[in-house]
């Protein structure tokens, strides 16, 4: 491939071509705030705008790549309960939006969880795929919860969540509400053992999820920009019949009003969570290679 194939922008005949025919073959992606960037280099930019800054939504596997050391990592396996447990039927089969969620992002649920080192220290982690039906909670992605918590404590290692959620299954109805109970008590289990529980909220983060496991968190970080809430904006304001402040519901206003304790750029993330895992243990800090190896205050301030 010559670099006039790889970096022109795409020609014109593609664009004639149907989004499904060019979705995966294309080079570029476009950003919100209208920037088209190659997508090597947002990769190489922790999938951030290196125009605007948003920090784009990251896979399950980008997630655990990007934030343990040296990007190695092993999946835990976890049990997944049947399908469709209510059968329940819209404008499509909820089995079919399931199938369909799987073939398009090549998980078996919106949750997975793997196990690795961070800064050197043995770790739990999990994640959630917004492109897995919105990253919704159902009784799969309680039951990948409580597997997470249970390799934690087995293995007494710390327990670190990327929540990414609009909040609970309604394809599941009350099953998947009970599961904010579970979670609930999944975590209590693993605190009466001391071992640390790290939230990063992401974009977004709402519903069920952030009124239960997300904001639980010893310690809750979030990355910049992103939407914490458990109603919508819009619910809120009907509801109080009052304009709303600049700014409601993002990370940087929850940090502001002492909802979470920092808000964190994405490339400085497992320097900041590890250095932090090394304090709460008590461990000396190793040494990251990764251009984020920066101190704990640097970290923490970067969003200051």
């Amino acid at each position: 491939m010559n670099w006039i194939t790889k970096f022109i922008k795409p020609r014109i005949k593609s664009l004639f071509k149907k989004k499904s025919e060019t979705s995966k073959d294309t080079l570029w992606t476009n950003c919100t705030c209208g920037n088209l960037i190659l997508k090597e280099d947002l990769e190489i930019n922790y999938h951030c705008c290196p125009k605007c800054g948003i920090h784009h939504k990251l896979t399950c596997k980008e997630r655990f790549k990007l934030f343990l050391d040296n990007g190695e990592y092993k999946i835990i396996d976890s049990p997944i309960p049947p399908d469709d447990p209510i059968s329940f039927t819209d404008s499509k089969s909820y089995k079919d939006r399931i199938k369909s969620a799987r073939k398009v992002t090549g998980q078996e649920d919106a949750m997975m969880i793997a196990k690795g080192k961070l800064n050197g220290i043995d770790v739990t982690v999990g994640a959630q795929n917004f492109k897995f039906i919105g990253g919704a909670v159902g009784i799969a992605s309680g039951e990948i919860f409580i597997r997470a918590i249970s390799h934690a404590i087995e293995n007494k290692t710390p327990l670190i969540f990327f929540p990414c959620s609009g909040g609970q299954k309604l394809q599941e109805g009350a099953l998947a509400l009970s599961m904010m109970a579970k979670t609930t008590l999944g975590v209590n289990e693993l605190k009466k053992l001391n071992l640390p529980f790290i939230i990063c909220m992401t974009n977004p983060t709402a519903g069920g999820v952030t009124a239960s496991w997300a904001s639980l968190g010893d310690i809750i970080v979030s990355e910049p920009g992103a939407t914490i809430s458990f109603a919508g904006a819009r619910v809120i304001k009907d509801t109080v019949r009052e304009d709303l402040p600049a700014g409601f519901q993002t990370s940087e206003y929850l940090l502001d009003h002492g909802q979470i304790d920092s808000v964190i750029e994405r490339k400085y993330l497992n320097s900041a969570i590890g250095t932090l895992l090394s304090v709460l243990l008590k461990k000396p800090e190793a040494q990251v290679n990764n251009e984020s190896n920066v101190t704990i205050d640097q970290s923490l301030q970067s969003a200051g």
